[in-house]
Formats: structure tokens, C-alpha cells, sequence
């Protein structure tokens, strides 16, 4: 019988790693592997990391790479790379790059031609899809919505007509609102809001987005981290979409000019100037 083949080493260059969510046993062989042959591991706050590492009895030196430090460290992790050393980026619990400073690091590493690989494992957005029961073969990730209520409707009109199930990161004081806000922009789409995914309170609420809101709006902000997972447009939601834009176009144009309609209907509804320009041009029988 053939022994088994020894892993090979990490190779030289930067590692996006994903880190457990709430366990610290959801981590991959491979990653741990490779955070045991880093030169040095970059991460959002060393604590939460010095903790993974004696966990798993790694010990290696930490730097801290986050918003508020992230024009200054980077130079210094690029210089690392050039010598050809292993460099580590992981993040407080995840997936590095969604939601913190990583893909500027990436950005410049790639602009060298400086190796950079992934490292896959857990992600938020990904588990409360899956839980949530909604269709997972298509997906659209818009991370955080605005704080205030009037651009948020803005950013939901923009997406309203997207065919693919949509996932929003969202803060405990804010859900509610936010909640409501997409319940008017969007209807009474089927929904679900995750929170604490993986650890030892995870709760999955499921329902329309409006019963939702109520919910949430009664029961006071829950704690924890939180995924919205909201359902696609429906084709006829889509229709109906269109017939509406169609509508305000047609009377616009009847008062206004072809650029004035289309800047003042792609203000009322949200959706981009080109996209209702194209369609008043396409209204009119010109070719766009």
C-alpha cells in the first residue's frame, strides 16, 4: 500500500483566509496549514485572531490591518510579498474582502503581478441563503444599505427589477426600518432574516417582507450579526414594473424633453438615467 503524499508547503504570496463565524472548529485543514506557515498573518484585530491561533496551538506574528490603518500597513504587507514571503489575511469571523479594507491589498498585489490565492470557508451572506429557503441559483449581494430611509428606498427601487435573490447585511438598530422600507419599495416578497449564523443562538425568521418588519418593528432590535435574504422579482412583478415606467415616461415626455424625462423619472423611481433613457428612446421608436 502507497503511504500517503506529504502537503505540499504554502507557497510564497498573499492567502485570503476564511475564519469561523461563531466556532472556532468550522476552519479548513488547509487554512490552518497555511496560517502555521505565514511569515506574518494580517487581520482586523489581533485579539480575535491571537485567540484562533491558540486554539489550534499556531503560533505566528500578528499585524493588524483594518479601516483606520489599512494607507499605512499596506506598503509594508506589499514589501513582504516582493521578498517573498507568505503573507495571511484573514478577517474577525468569514470571508476576508466582503465588507473590510482586503481588496485594496489584492488590488495592489495583482497590479505587481505579486501571487495571490483564496482560501474558501465560511460566509454569511452564502449560509443565510441556504437557510433561508429561497432559491439560491441566482443571487445578488448589495452589502449595506444606506442609513437614511429616502436613500434606501432610492437603492431598493435600483434593484426592485434584479432576477436573482438579493442578500443585504443589515445592523440590529436599523432592521426594522429597513425592513419596511423594503416592503414598500418592493412589495410583499418572501423573505428571511438570519442572525448569529453558526454560533450558539443562530436564528433563521422566515415570511413576507412585510410581516417581517412587524415583527421586528414589535419586538425591539434583536442582537447579533444579521443577513437579509429577500426574494426575486416575480415576472409579473417585472411586467408590472415596466408598465408602470412606461407610464410615467409616456407622460413626461408629453410635458417635457426627451433628457428632462429621463432625468426626472429616473429620480422619481430610483433606477439609473441611462436605463430610462434607453426606454424612452425605445417609447419613441429610436434606435439607443
Amino acid at each position: 500500500m502507497r503511504s500517503p503524499s506529504k502537503p505540499r508547503a504554502p507557497a510564497p504570496g498573499l492567502a485570503l483566509i476564511a475564519t469561523p463565524i461563531g466556532n472556532a472548529e468550522d476552519i479548513t485543514l488547509r487554512a490552518l496549514a497555511q496560517l502555521a506557515a505565514a511569515d506574518v498573518i494580517a487581520c482586523e484585530d489581533t485579539r480575535v485572531t491571537a485567540k484562533l491561533l491558540t486554539r489550534h496551538g499556531i503560533s505566528r506574528p500578528l499585524l493588524a490591518y483594518h479601516d483606520h490603518n489599512a494607507e499605512r500597513m499596506r506598503p509594508l504587507l506589499l514589501e513582504r510579498l516582493r521578498r517573498g514571503e507568505r503573507v495571511a489575511l484573514v478577517s474577525d469571523a468569514g470571508t476576508p474582502l466582503v465588507s473590510d479594507p482586503g481588496f485594496k491589498l489584492v488590488q495592489a498585489a495583482i497590479a505587481e503581478d505579486l501571487p495571490v490565492t483564496a482560501l474558501p470557508g465560511p460566509a454569511a451572506p452564502l449560509a443565510a441563503l441556504l437557510l433561508s429557503g429561497l432559491p439560491a441559483d441566482r443571487f445578488f449581494f448589495a452589502g449595506f444599505l444606506p442609513a437614511k430611509s429616502a436613500a434606501r428606498r432610492r437603492d431598493l427601487a435600483g434593484l426592485a427589477a434584479v432576477p436573482a435573490t438579493l442578500l443585504f447585511f443589515e445592523t440590529a438598530p436599523r432592521l426594522a426600518a429597513s425592513l419596511a422600507d423594503m416592503a414598500a419599495t418592493l412589495g410583499p416578497r418572501p423573505a428571511a432574516v438570519a442572525r448569529e449564523l453558526t454560533k450558539l443562538f443562530e436564528e433563521v425568521r422566515r415570511g413576507p417582507l412585510d410581516d417581517l418588519a412587524g415583527h421586528y418593528a414589535e419586538a425591539g432590535a434583536p442582537k447579533g450579526e444579521l443577513v437579509v435574504v429577500v426574494g426575486a422579482a416575480s415576472a409579473a412583478a417585472e411586467a408590472a414594473s415596466e408598465a408602470s415606467l412606461d407610464a410615467q415616461l409616456g407622460a413626461a415626455l408629453r410635458q417635457m424633453s426627451l433628457k428632462d424625462a429621463a432625468t426626472a423619472v429616473a429620480a422619481a423611481t430610483g433606477q439609473t438615467r441611462r436605463e430610462v433613457y434607453r426606454r424612452a428612446l425605445a417609447l419613441m421608436g429610436r434606435t439607443p
